[in-house]
């Protein structure tokens, strides 16, 4: 199979995908850009990078007919601006969340794509990591039943972060929760409701406009009865950090832990739930109330065996840079072991010529809903329908 030149743009979290990108047996060189000029030099010391592979800025990755795909690593406010340059430059684009900051936005990139014949993939690492691969196995093997209900959340304190993260407003960046739910099921979100709770510091929310300590909603899905809960926070909230998702089922639920040193936890339905209401209804004397539920914490395999040998390391071993203990990080090859699944399928779908798994229509979806649910909580909980997103 052919390989890969690929640029990287943005290296303050970008740099965490280099070595990834270095081993890949489909990746055959690597180039890389930001405007610091010490983290140019981290990565030519951390990963020897040449000075003829680093620029200060994405236009000569773009001017070079080489390259095959960019991967966006920059500030939020660029990543539509961004995307839309690297796919009309006719390259591919992987590009980190969220994918814009307006409906317009999306559909520019959407418009983009289409135009390019190139492909685009939303890098939600959530969708890669161990705990969703685990539950994918049990929704597709049966093992949950019916799902009847999710949960999502990102909590997060970003004080210290850069100031372009200052005042953010919550549910403007919601994927890393709602990303698991909405892939779980495969269905478009379809009408959300939200509401803003408390208040963060007066010049914090002078940036974005939006006083929200807390935002939550609630997502109804196209053709599903199922709903899903989502809540995020990013200042003045004293909890410590979590990206997490829970999923009730008929026979079997899933509880993410409350804390990183736990293990999640799993509800089984031990008996026959249609024996159980034939038992009841047959004896008026029964008075046995409620189901058995068992329940136990389980430890949650990895899934390095899906990838390459050169990069299975990576869903262990983080590569950040050094000075960054941040939790994300610290839980084993950052958010999950999500970083090699995420690259391994980026490079793959373009090598293979077809959509990524995460692709520009899914992340419109996953972007959009949390766009409209802060529109709603900005209106006190208004229903706003999320548009829809053409894939052709």
């Amino acid at each position: 199979m052919k390989k890969m030149k690929v640029g990287v743009v943005g290296l303050s979290f970008g740099m965490e995908f280099l070595p990834i990108y270095l081993r890949h047996p489909l990746v055959e060189d690597v180039v890389i850009a930001d405007q610091d000029p010490r983290l140019l030099q981290v990565a030519k010391e951390k990963f020897g990078f040449s000075e003829e592979h680093c620029f200060s800025g994405i236009d000569p990755i773009l001017a070079d007919p080489t390259v095959d795909a960019v991967h966006i690593v920059t500030p939020p406010s660029t990543h539509a601006p961004l995307s839309i340059r690297v796919l009309q430059s006719g390259k591919h684009c992987g590009c980190t969340i969220p994918m814009g900051m307006s409906i317009e936005e999306l559909k520019a990139i959407i418009d983009a794509r289409k135009k390019s014949g190139k492909q685009y993939m939303f890098m939600e690492t959530s969708i890669f990591g161990r705990e969703f691969f685990y539950l994918q196995e049990l929704y597709k093997n049966g093992k949950l039943g019916e799902v009847q209900y999710m949960s999502c959340a990102h909590y997060q304190d970003m004080e210290g972060w850069p100031s372009y993260w200052e005042g953010f407003p919550p549910l403007m960046h919601p994927t890393h929760a709602v990303g698991p739910c909405l892939m779980l099921l495969g269905k478009k979100p379809e009408t959300v409701c939200a509401v803003g709770s408390g208040r963060i510091r007066k010049e914090l929310a002078e940036r974005y406009h939006s006083p929200f300590a807390f935002e939550s909603a609630l997502i109804r899905l196209h053709e599903s009865d199922v709903a899903i809960e989502m809540e995020r926070f990013l200042y003045g909230v004293a909890r410590s950090y979590s990206e997490c998702f829970r999923v009730y089922g008929s026979q079997m639920s899933f509880e993410w832990q409350q804390l990183e040193k736990e293990n999640p936890v799993l509800y089984r339905r031990t008996g026959n739930l249609q024996q159980e209401i034939v038992d009841a209804d047959s004896d008026p004397e029964r008075f046995h109330r409620g189901s058995e539920i068992e329940e136990e914490r389980v430890i949650v395999p990895d899934y390095a065996f899906r990838l390459p040998d050169s990069i299975r390391k990576f869903t262990r071993e983080t590569v950040y840079n050094d000075e960054n203990t941040h939790l994300s990080f610290k839980q084993g090859g950052g958010h999950g072991g999500s970083h090699p699944h995420m690259i391994h399928e980026f490079v793959t779908a373009i090598v293979e010529n077809r959509p990524p798994v995460s692709d520009d229509i899914l992340g419109a979806y996953w972007t959009g809903c949390g766009i409209c649910a802060h529109e709603s909580a900005m209106n006190g909980g208004k229903m706003i329908r999320i548009p829809e997103f053409e894939k052709a």
